[in-house]
């Protein structure tokens, strides 16, 4: 799809992650780009999420897509119908990497591998045309009477200073280290635009207790996490949950920080370390045990039902005294012994630094940009795309899709027309 009456733009890239490359892409099909990375290498965060492996997506269908998205799902109706996890993952195998679909329907490279992905897209974006250009940093971007002027911190021989259009795709402010500083942040407020009080999404909990710190490298499987705020259920699943020097983290406490981003002071949660069993099943596999570990002293004798680790605190919690002989527990006794395992509880103080998260919370308001084409409200011809956007969603491949579809429509939308996807 091509209009060969439309005089060709130059159009900047700012940042060379999942939206950056997906921008470039999109927008090199009817104009000369520059993708414009701070890094020495393309995708820093990108390499790794997902553990290194990359989750790329998700499976599920738009509707689901939306209840997993924690702000703004709506701002995000044309970006996904723009650009599918189904066109995302068509692109990647178009480009050598091949994909599988894992539990929760959660998309990786077959070959495990975020390099794989990344080597994609680059490959992708080369075979467009667009021109890229690592270690360069910019400084400040200018709106003057025909587009921006861009000004860098070093001021490379071979890239242009004069754009039409600017797509800011800079990230957010976690994991620092791969580069996203705020950058993006810095650029919107000089255009006038908000931004959102940033807050950590997807990060581990801290918590007022101070046990959980001689737990630090303990992960539970197949435990229930419940979480209230002031008496009033918010949030309950089943999963894998991990033990830190801070408090908790593991899959259940990520997806319940995004939940709690905004507000996590204070929030108790009841940790359920044998949800498969009621509590009168409970109750009698506790007998159970103590028959069989007789004359023993209570510390001893929960060596099957829980990890070594996690006796002291459990007996700890439930005020029996570790030296008493199982022989001697009374009912009442048990009965706190079983609420401990049913119901052991935290209460969130708060959460570790924003660059530890793996996700940012706020960034430019969606209020000042389109959400048909990404592009400012404020200034013609300036796009964002990505985590500088104010959304985020659970983990899962979500979080990487917003990134795509954005980066998709806003490329796209440089063009002052929609790509045919199915040119892939």
């Amino acid at each position: 799809m091509s209009d060969t009456n439309k005089s060709v733009k130059n159009v900047a890239v700012i940042g060379g992650g999942a939206a950056g490359l997906i921008a470039a892409w999109a927008a090199a099909k009817n104009n000369s780009v520059f993708l414009i990375e701070r890094n020495e290498k393309l995708g820093k965060k990108l390499y790794i999420t997902g553990k290194g492996r990359c989750n790329i997506t998700n499976t599920d269908d738009k509707d689901e897509f939306f209840r997993s998205v924690f702000r703004n799902p709506k701002f995000l109706y044309s970006a996904i119908n723009a650009f599918s996890n189904q066109d995302i993952v068509r692109l990647i195998e178009a480009n050598g990497v091949k994909t599988k679909v894992e539990r929760g329907g959660r998309i990786f490279p077959e070959s495990d591998k975020s390099s794989d992905v990344i080597r994609a897209l680059t490959k992708n974006a080369e075979k467009a045309g667009v021109n890229i250009a690592l270690n360069t940093r910019v400084k400040a971007v200018k709106k003057i009477e025909n587009g921006f002027d861009i000004e860098f911190y070093s001021n490379p021989q071979s890239i242009p200073s004069k754009y039409d259009a600017v797509i800011i795709c800079t990230g957010g402010k976690s994991y620092s280290s791969t580069g996203s500083t705020g950058d993006g942040y810095e650029l919107a407020r000089c255009f006038g635009h908000t931004i959102v009080e940033l807050k950590p999404s997807l990060t581990g909990l801290c918590t007022n207790e101070q046990w959980v710190s001689d737990l630090q490298g303990l992960t539970l499987k197949n435990v229930q996490l419940t979480a209230y705020r002031n008496g009033k259920k918010i949030y309950s699943d089943m999963g894998e949950m991990l033990f830190t020097h801070f408090g908790v983290s593991g899959p259940l406490v990520l997806t319940l920080s995004g939940h709690i981003a905004d507000d996590p002071i204070g929030v108790l949660l009841s940790i359920d370390l044998k949800p498969a069993l009621s509590e009168n099943t409970l109750d009698r596999r506790i007998l159970s045990d103590f028959d069989k570990h007789k004359h023993k002293l209570l510390k001893n004798a929960l060596v099957d039902l829980l990890p070594s680790r996690m006796i002291s605190v459990i007996i700890n919690q439930s005020g029996i005294s570790a030296e008493k002989s199982v022989d001697e527990i009374t009912a009442i006794e048990r009965a706190a012994l079983l609420k401990a395992l049913k119901s052991l509880q935290l209460t969130v103080s708060g959460t570790p630094p924003i660059h530890q998260a793996i996700v940012t919370r706020g960034g430019v308001s969606v209020k000042e940009i389109d959400p048909r084409t990404m592009e400012s409200k404020l200034v013609k011809g300036l796009y964002f795309a990505g985590e500088v956007i104010d959304c985020d969603a659970q983990t899962g491949g979500y979080n990487l899709q917003i990134a795509f579809s954005t980066g998709y429509l806003a490329g796209s939308s440089a063009n002052d027309l929609q790509n045919d996807i199915g040119e892939i």
